[in-house]
């Protein structure tokens, strides 16, 4: 149990880690955004690149909080009878989800968009604006860092929701326990 509980912290840590740097790209992309729309509206001046900027930042964004945003529950979910659950049926029901949802989620996402991103890598990909930014090869690898971190912390409500079910809530990280419901 020790193990399963050191992969639910190490998953859990890596996916907050990687929710608090793409956080920032909330900043940056305001920032480029703002940057973009004073050079247009005052000076009359436009860099097609700067615009791929702050659009592919938000992707990268998105898809890169994606783990963080279900470690916090963030995603929409239906929760009329997951609310007001006892810890032991909502860990039922978090290893279905991830088990009936998540996996064939992430499955069909890894098998159709591995092709569309290793085509891309095969000419290295560009903006296909005139004078966009180089590297939409590397902006598509998101799709797949997606799939990787939403898949991670699928794991790791699974390794989270087995813990539950054999009573060694203990070994959970404190922040990703089980609220006790009202």
């Amino acid at each position: 149990m020790k193990y399963l509980a050191l992969m639910v912290r190490s998953l859990c840590h890596l996916n907050r880690l990687l929710g608090q740097v793409f956080s920032w790209f909330t900043l940056a992309i305001v920032l480029v955004c703002f940057t973009v729309v004073v050079l247009r509206y005052i000076f009359s001046i436009g860099f097609v690149w700067m615009q791929d900027l702050y659009v592919w930042l938000n992707g990268a964004m998105f898809m890169g909080i994606a783990g963080y945003t279900l470690l916090r529950e963030g995603h929409v979910r239906v929760d009329v009878f997951y609310r007001t659950a006892p810890k032991t049926r909502r860990a039922w029901i978090d290893i279905g989800g991830a088990l009936i949802f998540i996996t064939p989620f992430i499955f069909t996402i890894v098998h159709y968009s591995t092709p569309y991103v290793l085509r891309s890598w095969s000419f290295m990909e560009g903006s296909s604006n005139y004078g966009g930014m180089p590297g939409l090869y590397v902006m598509k690898s998101f799709i797949l860092v997606f799939a990787a971190v939403i898949a991670l912390q699928g794991l790791a409500m699974i390794g989270r929701s087995i813990l539950v079910l054999k009573q060694r809530e203990d070994l959970i990280p404190e922040d990703y326990r089980y609220e006790e419901h009202a």
